[in-house]
């Protein structure tokens, strides 16, 4: 044994602290690298440049309603119609989404209040699958606006999507208008419908229940359309414009009602719901 081995054996080094490996994040907007505590604290909204981050379901029923909420359970779907495989099945898809999300898909529904005023809210998840359209979407979708229906109390939809579920086919496609026929329920209905469209909105989610809202309400540099910008932009053969598609330019070119902070969302949404809900909404 050697000279520095004897030495280090017979010192009493203490043992290696353990440390998080997610002490710090990169903001997507500025590059900056921020310490995770400070952004989670601040709602996942850059302190430096104010970009909204993408948040999961539970987070934003927390943020949104009350507390003392209550969670629908998931609809019970068919999985897999179609048999479905590209460079994997889709049943392999869904198994690797569910082991990182607590979902079982990528729409939930909270019902409670928000500012004390009954509400059910619905939050479509990027984070799952890039929160695309199936039938387990379109159903969880349809039981939100019938438990509203059923409180009679206003029914506010989060969006984030980047589309139709390819591996569904036509099921998906077919969420579109089964979607669009309960917002129409809710308009007869006298509830207020609300959308809140966040990064990113796209696809047919933009094409049916996201954009048929009663109010829309974006947050700050959400992306919101149906094609994107360089099919839009090889098709028409024009430059588009800087900032298109994006919250803000939408708001200038009246697409959206309002662009609102998450800070302020709740409060917002309160303010609406005071303004809008029937008055006998239990």
């Amino acid at each position: 044994m050697s000279w520095l081995s004897r030495v280090r054996n017979s010192l009493p080094f203490v043992a290696k602290r353990e440390t998080s490996d997610n002490l710090w994040i990169k903001c997507p907007g500025c590059q900056e690298m921020l310490f995770i505590k400070e952004f989670e604290d601040n709602l996942e909204v850059c302190p430096r440049c104010n970009f909204h981050g993408r948040i999961g379901a539970d987070k934003r029923l927390s943020q949104l309603l009350d507390a003392g909420f209550d969670v629908l359970p998931q609809p019970s779907v068919k999985e897999d119609p179609l048999k479905f495989r590209d460079t994997k099945k889709y049943t392999d898809r869904l198994k690797q989404a569910r082991a990182k999300n607590p979902h079982s898909d990528a729409f939930s529904v909270g019902s409670g209040a928000i500012g004390g005023r009954p509400a059910v809210v619905g939050v479509q998840d990027f984070g799952f699958m890039g929160g695309s359209m199936g039938m387990a979407v379109g159903t969880a979708f349809v039981a939100g606006a019938e438990r509203a229906l059923e409180r009679r109390c206003p029914y506010i939809v989060v969006t984030a999507a980047g589309g139709a579920r390819m591996q569904e086919g036509i099921l998906s496609l077919m969420q579109m208008p089964k979607a669009t026929v309960m917002t129409r329920r809710l308009k007869e209905a006298g509830l207020p419908y609300i959308v809140v469209l966040t990064d990113p909105t796209t696809g047919g989610v933009t094409a049916s229940y996201a954009m048929l809202g009663d109010i829309h309400i974006a947050e700050p540099g959400a992306l919101i359309g149906f094609a994107g910008q360089r099919v839009i932009q090889d098709t028409i053969r024009e430059q588009l414009p800087e900032g298109f598609q994006r919250a803000e330019y939408l708001h200038k070119h009246g697409m959206v009602d309002m662009v609102v902070e998450r800070k302020d969302l709740k409060n917002t949404l309160a303010t609406l719901i005071e303004y809008l809900a029937p008055a006998r909404a239990a």
